[in-house]
């Protein structure tokens, strides 16, 4: 089912001219901050389909003729399309607000297609985005919620037949409505990042082990992790941290047997989960690549997610154990990860200390899978050939 974001135009996308309440020159085109950036933001990384609905007062009267109307509303539209924010539709009522036309905005009759698509559209989880009480009433009045463009003092600027209307509603019920009250369009996308459900749970069960693990991609880098091993929840700690991944892990493994079968089946259940939370790779980079110095180490780590596993190891520890885990488990860790993850890994490290080698290893891990997943405008498949 798809969700919707129902975005009004004045006032949200461009500023609303508050002497005349009509955008009817080029001169009158101003952007709201950041929203071309933080739109194309949320077109990329998020899922939904981007409705505009519009109260344009009189459009097609004299005092609003289509001619002035048109050239400005197409350009806005082209600009916005330029940077791949795209409407699959575009909704505009043109009656007067005297009319209490049922097209007219907190109405929805220009928008009963949505709510009678037979399970097309999950109405309950889309949203609203407006500056004024009705973007808000509209909300409420097609079953979703609101995010309500405004200043902290949202009364005062109400109109006259807003501040009406307001003292006629039940203010708790509006409340419910909604979910987020910004003047900020990077609140908004963080906002709709943070409810996504790009998060994703993974459970591997095994003889030997219980993996659960859940990952955010577009989080920022938080972390619970227990696997009994102190220092191998400290390294992925570390790799959560610098990937900007949200990452929960809960092991249970033999450990009474050794750290072997914890470690591997981690590494295994990872794999897994970050290559479905991948999904069809479409306009990531692929590619990451970094390299961290660590005091006397220096590491290198370069990944391609390309749907080949292949693992490159040039590290050389001089001591069998690191805190409590043989060093011969990291390689086994990653092989693990190339393998269920689809990808091909190139790890070198060098210096003295162990636990700086290992510690910066993880750290730049980290590192390279942020700069590989992270989007770009294209929304292609990262390869010449169209698949991965």
């Amino acid at each position: 089912m798809k969700k919707v974001l129902f975005i009004d135009r004045d006032g949200t996308l461009i500023r609303e001219n508050h002497h005349t309440y009509q955008i009817d020159s080029i001169e009158k085109i101003n952007f709201y901050p950041k929203v071309i950036f933080f739109l194309a933001k949320i077109v990329q990384d998020l899922n939904y389909d981007l409705v505009m609905v519009t109260n344009q007062d009189g459009l097609g009267t004299e005092k609003f003729p289509e001619k002035i109307f048109w050239p400005i509303h197409n350009h806005i539209l082209n600009v916005l399309k330029s940077e791949g924010i795209n409407f699959s539709s575009v909704h505009i009522d043109k009656t007067f607000p005297e009319e209490k036309s049922s097209t007219r905005k907190p109405g929805i009759d220009m928008l009963v297609n949505y709510l009678q698509s037979n399970g097309l559209y999950n109405i309950s989880e889309s949203f609203v985005i407006g500056d004024r009480l009705t973007d808000v009433l509209l909300a409420k009045n097609l079953g979703c919620k609101s995010i309500w463009i405004k200043e902290n003092d949202h009364y005062k600027n109400l109109t006259k037949d807003e501040k009406d209307y307001y003292s006629t509603i039940n203010k708790k019920d509006l409340k419910k409505t909604i979910s987020l009250k910004t003047n900020s369009w990077k609140n908004i996308y963080e906002y709709l990042l943070s409810i996504s459900n790009n998060r994703l749970e993974h459970n591997r069960i095994t003889l030997e082990t219980n993996v659960k693990i859940s990952i955010f991609l577009n989080g920022k880098g938080s972390s619970h992790i227990q696997t009994g091993i102190g220092f191998f929840d400290h390294l992925l700690q570390q790799m959560a941290f610098h990937s900007s991944i949200d990452l929960n892990i809960k092991t249970k493994g033999d450990l009474y047997v050794d750290e072997h079968h914890t470690i591997e089946d981690t590494g295994i259940a990872l794999g897994e989960i970050f290559d479905k939370s991948l999904g069809n790779k479409k306009g990531i980079e692929r590619y990451g690549f970094y390299l961290i110095p660590m005091d006397d180490s220096l590491s290198t780590v370069a990944l391609d997610l390309g749907g080949r596993s292949q693992l490159i190891w040039k590290v050389k520890f001089f001591r069998e154990k690191i805190g409590k885990v043989s060093t011969e488990m990291f390689y086994h860790f990653f092989k693990s990860f190339s393998v269920s993850a689809k990808c091909n890994l190139y790890i070198h490290s060098q210096g003295k200390n162990e636990h700086h080698k290992i510690e910066s290893i993880f750290k730049c891990f980290g590192k390279s899978i942020k700069m590989a997943i992270r989007k770009n405008s294209s929304n292609k498949i990262p390869s010449s050939k169209g698949l991965l």
